[in-house]
C-alpha cells in the first residue's frame, strides 16, 4: 500500500515537472514569435508599400484605391493567420496588454517584461533592417498635428480596434472575423494617417521613433506610446463590467489526469 502511494506521488511529480518544462518551452516560443512578427511587420510592410506605391502610384482613381485597399487587406490578413500558426504570436503590444490585464499577475509580468520588449526589440532590428539596405522604403509614422491632438487620435483610434477585436473574441467559431478584424484595422488606419500615421502599434513607432533619435521626446511618447496604453485599459475596464474577457485556455489539469491514468 506504501509503494503505491509513493508510485503515484512520484508519478504526480514527474507530470508536474513536465508540465514547468512544458509552460517554460511555450513561453520562450511565445516571445521569439512576438519578436519575429514584429520584425516582419516593420520590414514587409513598408517594402510592400513602397513597391505598391512605385506600380500604382499615388492617384486616387477608383480602381487604384481599390487595389491597394484589396491588397492591405490581404497583408494584413496574412498576418492574423500568421498569429494562429505562431499559437498566439502577435506584433502589436496592445492586444497582448488587453489580455494580459484580464489574466492571472503571473501573465501580466510575462507580458510586460517578456513579449512587449520582444515586439520592441523585433520592431527596432526591422527598421534598422531597412534603412540598411532599402532606404527608399523607409517611411515611419509623422505627427502633422500638435501633440494633444495627436494623442486624442491616437487613443480614439486604438479605442476602436480593441473594442472591436474583443468583440469578435466573443464568436471564436466565426469564419469571418479575422476579415472583419482586418477591415476595421485598415479603416481606423486610413482614418489616421494624415493626422498621426494611424499605427495603433506602440512597438512599430518605437522602431522608427529610434532609428531617428527621437525614442524620447514628448511628442511620441505622448501620442504613440500613452494615449494607446490608456485607450487600452479604458476598454478592458468597459468590457470587464459587460462581459467576460477571455482567459488563454489551459489543460495542464486534463492533461494531467490523463497521465496519471
Amino acid at each position: 500500500m506504501l509503494d503505491q502511494k509513493e508510485f503515484v506521488n512520484k508519478k504526480e511529480t514527474d507530470v508536474e515537472e513536465e508540465k514547468e518544462h512544458s509552460n517554460q518551452a511555450s513561453r520562450v516560443k511565445l516571445i521569439v514569435s512576438d519578436s519575429f512578427l514584429s520584425f516582419m511587420w516593420v520590414l514587409s510592410g513598408s517594402v510592400i508599400r513602397y513597391l505598391i506605391y512605385m506600380i500604382l502610384g499615388t492617384g486616387m482613381d477608383p480602381i487604384s484605391v481599390l487595389l491597394k485597399g484589396y491588397l492591405a487587406l490581404v497583408y494584413l490578413y496574412y498576418f492574423s493567420q500568421l498569429r494562429k500558426v505562431t499559437n498566439g504570436g502577435t506584433y502589436n503590444p496592445l492586444f497582448v496588454l488587453c489580455h494580459a490585464i484580464s489574466d492571472n499577475f503571473v501573465e501580466f509580468l510575462y507580458a510586460v517584461f517578456g513579449r512587449i520588449p520582444a515586439q520592441v526589440l523585433g520592431s527596432v532590428i526591422g527598421v534598422w533592417l531597412i534603412n540598411a539596405t532599402f532606404p527608399a522604403a523607409a517611411n515611419g509614422p509623422r505627427l502633422n498635428v500638435d501633440v494633444s491632438y495627436g494623442a486624442l487620435i491616437e487613443g480614439l483610434i486604438t479605442f476602436a480596434i480593441i473594442i472591436v477585436s474583443l468583440g469578435l473574441n466573443k464568436f471564436p467559431r466565426s469564419s469571418h472575423k479575422t476579415w472583419i478584424s482586418s477591415f476595421a484595422k485598415l479603416a481606423l488606419h486610413v482614418l489616421a494617417s494624415d493626422i498621426t500615421g494611424g499605427v495603433m502599434n506602440p512597438a512599430s513607432a518605437f522602431g522608427w521613433a529610434y532609428a531617428q533619435g527621437k525614442h524620447l521626446t514628448k511628442e511620441h511618447l505622448c501620442v504613440y506610446w500613452l494615449a494607446p496604453l490608456e485607450a487600452t485599459l479604458l476598454v478592458v475596464w468597459i468590457c470587464s463590467l459587460f462581459i467576460k474577457l477571455p482567459k488563454r485556455k489551459r489543460q495542464h489539469e486534463m492533461q494531467y489526469k490523463d497521465k496519471l491514468v
